[in-house]
């Protein structure tokens, strides 16, 4: 994979300091993305943020993926920019459903508070260090986590504001929707 030409020098400062923290460099259609081990994370973050030849200031995405056919099956992957060099650079960190946690980058990108209280409410990826790591969407009391792909689709009843809610897979449209 060739990555762009004004990232080079990026990549070639992340091997040269962090040489060993660096588990894969990809690429697709333009985007780098940048593997490395949790442990690593916000030491390279915080490098990354504050030198002179990356400044990647920008925390503007941070996401959770799950892939079930991985023993690390969940990904976070947080996106950054650079304003300085209008650049963007992707880094992943995998996790095992057995130990999904992650130390927060709040400090490095105070942007990343909501961000990564939505990859635990959805993933339960666990972000130590997290200043409030609390659900965020769903209600505190909420079972399980919606977004993994083991989660069941249907089958949920919900109340909401005093209104039943049969599961989806029970409803069907008859010229009004009802439950069956």
């Amino acid at each position: 994979m060739q990555a762009p030409d004004v990232l080079q020098p990026v990549l070639t400062n992340l091997r040269e300091r962090f040489g060993d923290a660096v588990r894969d460099v990809a690429g697709h259609r333009g985007e780098v993305t940048v593997e490395l081990p949790r442990e690593r994370l916000v030491e390279v973050c915080t490098w990354l943020r504050d030198h002179p030849s990356t400044r990647f200031r920008l925390l503007s995405d941070l996401s959770g993926t799950d892939y079930p056919d991985r023993p690390d099956r969940l990904c976070v992957d947080y996106h950054l920019y650079s304003f300085d060099h209008n650049v963007r650079l992707r880094l992943k960190v995998r996790v095992s459903v057995e130990d999904p946690h992650v130390p927060s980058v709040t400090g490095v990108w105070p942007t990343a508070d909501w961000q990564e209280r939505e990859v635990y409410d959805f993933f339960g990826v666990r972000f130590d260090g997290h200043p409030n790591l609390i659900r965020i969407l769903m209600p505190e009391d909420w079972q399980g986590y919606p977004q993994r792909k083991d989660y069941p689709l249907g089958g949920v009843e919900v109340e909401y504001k005093g209104a039943h809610i049969a599961p989806p897979d029970t409803r069907r449209y008859t010229g009004g929707w009802t439950s069956t």
